[in-house]
């Protein structure tokens, strides 16, 4: 398996997130993916490679998933956040404002010119800071996404898009949840784009990959898939149930298997099985796995009662699909567990191939 590692996440380092009402320490911390690295020192499981992807090919991946407007936001937001008060330049960005779209008349079918509202305008919470090099991160992510999708393209049975800040919340115009560019998606994408006609994105983290259903939620061609807390009690709380599934064109494409908090790892392994099982009978020829280890029974923002051990045997079932797959590093807050957790699954998988 080659692993496209992405240099420059070390740049998006936020330093408060507010979380349940207060202020805190981030959650997602560059140390997360040091300790993947880490566990892969000790335990390979393949090259580490830098992804080779041109700026204009990135540009137009980008631009297939993410509205213009958004993309222009994210690469000035930093600029234009310091230019309001250069005393900013100490302190993470974070929304204050939301329109509330599609309730009480709030209008979101202009862009304001006052940066605060543009933030909250694309923003969905208060918990994901943005910096200095957030948008280099985010962009580099994208390119190891693509990278790892070529290199299934080229006949690869799997590649793996080591990166933060982490993906699947990230919609067409819209960031939250840590995620600013969908690297599944973008993945996915590449796959159809490169011969693949069906494509499947079987999601794996604690919360609901809201942005990659918002994203392909009208076709017919990508299934997506999120096996997740239930989002009556768990984040993104306003998608992620099982009614919703797909629409137009989309509609049957979506499926959405929300499990309560406390959920342990037989359970959740009979919703894997209906995983995978759907992904059989769309027909996909290549699989997405957003990659999320916050379902660890340790991880301090989420719910479920997976043990290290049990991530091995969810490699080994993906790799029972028998398709060639990508996976993208997601979510995994328990920081110290999360590289023997990821390199766990990553093992199983190819054990099992």
């Amino acid at each position: 398996m080659k692993i496209f590692l992405n240099a420059d996440h070390h740049r998006h380092a936020g330093r408060q997130e507010m979380f349940r009402g207060r202020m805190v320490p981030c959650h997602e911390v560059p140390a997360r993916l040091d300790h993947v690295l880490a566990e892969l020192g000790r335990r390979p499981q393949g090259e580490l490679l830098s992804p080779a992807i041109g700026d204009a090919t990135l540009d137009a991946a980008l631009a297939r998933m993410h509205h213009p407007d958004y993309l222009q936001f994210l690469a000035t937001a930093w600029a234009d956040w310091v230019a309001m008060d250069p005393a900013n330049a100490e302190r993470d960005v974070l929304p204050s404002v939301w329109p509330l779209p599609n309730r009480h008349g709030f209008r979101t079918d202009t862009s304001p010119a006052n940066f605060a509202a543009r933030l909250g305008l694309y923003g969905f919470d208060a918990g994901s800071p943005l910096m200095a090099g957030t948008w280099a991160a985010a962009r580099s992510g994208a390119a190891c996404a693509l990278a790892a999708a070529g290199e299934v393209l080229g006949g690869a049975r799997s590649a793996f898009a080591l990166t933060r800040p982490p993906g699947h919340h990230a919609g067409p115009d819209f960031f939250g949840g840590y995620c600013f560019l969908n690297n599944a998606a973008l993945a996915a994408q590449a796959l159809r784009d490169g011969g693949h006609h069906r494509v499947a994105v079987l999601d794996v983290d604690y919360h609901h990959g809201n942005g990659t259903q918002t994203i392909f939620y009208e076709r017919a061609d990508v299934l997506t898939v999120s096996i997740h807390g239930d989002p009556r009690t768990e984040y993104p709380f306003f998608l992620g149930h099982a009614d919703e599934r797909g629409a137009g064109a989309g509609e049957g494409a979506n499926l959405n298997l929300p499990l309560p908090r406390g959920t342990g790892f037989t359970d959740w392994r009979m919703a894997l099985d209906t995983a995978l099982q759907a992904v059989t009978n769309f027909g996909a020829s290549a699989l997405v796995v957003p990659m999320g280890l916050d379902t660890f029974e340790g991880d301090p923002i989420s719910g479920f009662h997976l043990r290290s051990a049990d991530y091995a045997t969810v490699g080994q079932a993906l790799a029972g699909a028998g398709l060639p797959t990508v996976f993208t590093f997601e979510g995994g807050y328990a920081v110290a567990e999360v590289g023997i957790n990821a390199v766990n699954l990553l093992e199983g998988f190819g054990r099992a191939v």
